[in-house]
């Protein structure tokens, strides 16, 4: 299939070739014709998917179909509700592409700069806006964002909205855009507690989903090391060691433990910056501009700046730490292996950190190899081999130049002496009473 196929008019077709792009990646054949109908969509997609394009495209094309020659008075027609600033921009720079041959104007708005830029823009009039909600939901009881001509609404990265605690803040944008509108919600994963907040803002939606939920790409290689917690800075260091590795994209839990990385990595004289919330934007894009460009090797980043990295030909992700949170690991690792592209995800696991790798296992139905060729093994606890443990299979389309790990059990080790303590901290939230069933389009 084409783009061409996909009903798509001149304009954005000529885009797209300009790009680049000459067949639609799965969720967009999929998403762009229900987007196109007016219907609701739930997506479910894991990251490099190309799911901003699936709903960038149909969205710069009904707001096109309906421009009228007087644009003197422009009004949002269209709002996009993203959690992270990074991810703001890169889509920002998505409907700018898609859209460059359109006289639609769009803007973006997020907190941690002054306001008066962005003030300026939605004065001269837009049509598209994407928005994380505190600056939003500020500007608009300041009376700059009127919101009653919206006709198109995303939330894009629902369970990362949920995770980071907007899930208030979305609930208050709801009450304030016209109940008469189509709506779109994407989401890497849908546990119940997505699935409810979906039901409180679609209408009859197409379900697409494009791959299982909660999987991982198969062109990433995944393995696992155990090492006791003191010598994970002196493991990472033994692994770039590898002139293989040109850059490498590093995840901690908290933005003093990326800090921490970045100081030590500089000490052995490996080019490191770190990207977290504490980080002013000027900052954090310089970083990710370095990293784009090689100048930066090892970009160290929070869970929070995840979802906002998108870059080309990454085939290195380290988790420094393992998320207590087992689809993050999904988000964390679906920085590399995108678009088809081969890539490695290694992480680094203590003793503590056991029942959190177990967590991530069970959720994406693989156990993760285990790496025992390293110089710094776990002294505290070595895991049993387990004969029942399947290792991942390797995709053929992969042809990462790293050999491949030992297919050793990652989840028969027994639990650390913290776990029972860990255990109840690192759980979610209980059930939601109600669960919303599918009807009607599926």
């Amino acid at each position: 299939m084409s783009f061409e196929n996909l009903n798509l008019i001149e304009p954005i077709l000529s885009a797209l070739k300009s790009e680049g792009y000459t067949q639609p990646t799965p969720i967009q054949a999929k998403a762009i014709p229900i987007v196109l109908s007016g219907q609701d969509l739930l997506g479910c997609a894991q990251t490099g998917t190309g799911k901003t394009a699936a709903f960038a495209i149909p969205i710069i094309q009904k707001l096109h179909l309906m421009q009228t020659e007087d644009r003197s008075n422009r009004k949002i027609q269209a709002l996009i509700v993203t959690p992270t600033r990074e991810l703001a921009i890169q889509i920002g720079e998505s409907i700018a592409a898609y859209g460059k041959n359109t006289k639609l104007r769009h803007t973006v708005i997020f907190g941690g700069v002054p306001q008066n830029a962005q003030v300026n823009a939605l004065r001269n009039g837009i049509d598209i806006l994407i928005a994380t909600p505190g600056r939003l939901l500020d500007l608009i009881a300041q009376g700059f964002i009127r919101l009653g001509d919206i006709k198109i609404f995303v939330l894009d990265e629902a369970d990362r909205m949920l995770d980071m605690g907007f899930v208030h803040d979305v609930k208050k944008l709801i009450k304030l855009i016209p109940t008469k509108r189509q709506s779109l919600f994407f989401s890497a994963t849908m546990p119940d507690s997505i699935m409810m907040l979906a039901s409180t803002i679609l209408t009859d939606p197409e379900k697409v989903e494009v791959t299982p939920v909660s999987s991982t790409a198969e062109t990433i290689q995944q393995a696992v090391y155990f090492v006791d917690q003191g010598r994970k800075y002196e493991l990472l260091v033994h692994l770039l060691k590898d002139p293989k590795i040109i850059t490498a994209l590093v995840f901690t839990r908290t933005k003093h433990g990326a800090d921490k990385v970045v100081k030590m990595l500089t000490r052995f004289n490996i080019k490191a910056e770190a990207i977290h919330g504490n980080k002013s934007q000027n900052a954090r894009q310089k970083a990710l501009s370095n990293f784009k460009d090689h100048t930066t090797r090892v970009l160290v980043a929070t869970d929070i700046a995840a979802r906002g990295i998108d870059i080309d030909d990454l085939a290195f992700v380290v988790n420094f730490e393992i998320p207590n949170i087992s689809e993050t690991y999904v988000h964390r690792i679906g920085r590399t292996g995108r678009a088809g592209a081969s890539g490695k995800a290694v992480s680094f696991c203590d003793i503590e950190e056991r029942m959190f790798l177990r967590d991530i296992q069970k959720l994406i139905s693989m156990q993760i190899p285990v790496e025992t060729d390293h110089p710094f093994p776990a002294e505290n606890h070595v895991p049993d081999a387990s004969p029942k443990a399947k290792p991942q299979q390797q995709s053929s389309r992969s042809q990462s130049s790293y050999s491949r790990p030992a297919a050793v059990s990652a989840g028969s080790s027994s639990r650390g002496p913290s776990s029972d303590r860990n255990s109840s901290s690192s759980r979610t939230t209980e059930k939601p009473k109600r669960k919303w069933s599918w009807k009607g389009n599926n």
